[in-house]
């Protein structure tokens, strides 16, 4: 069964420093679906080992299975557009709507 329209839920403002958690959730995806987070229209990295993650300057733990972005320490530079993107191989991936964050 293709995705459906995933639910994204991201706050609409953050105070610098706290722990940030952006979900996105679909429920009709069979098989389940993986997520993938973008900010301003570019895909976001998962984070792998904290050396490549570290050097990449990533503040963030994306989980591509329950399809949350954590920020642990958000940072002015996380300000943006956020949307997640949910597939799981069969029919058309499906995309929630842009939602912006200001830190």
């Amino acid at each position: 069964v293709a995705p459906s329209t995933p639910v994204c839920e991201v706050p609409s403002s953050a105070m610098t420093g706290t722990v940030v958690q952006l979900s996105c959730k679909e429920t009709e995806g069979s098989p389940p679906s993986e997520y993938q987070w973008y900010k301003n229209g570019v895909a976001l990295l998962e984070k792998t080992g904290t050396g490549s993650a570290r050097a990449a300057n990533i503040t963030y733990t994306m989980n591509k299975k329950s399809g949350t972005l954590l920020f642990n320490t958000v940072t002015k530079n996380d300000t943006g557009e956020y949307f997640c993107e949910a597939s799981n191989g069969i029919g058309l991936s499906q995309k929630c709507s842009v939602k912006r964050m200001q830190v």
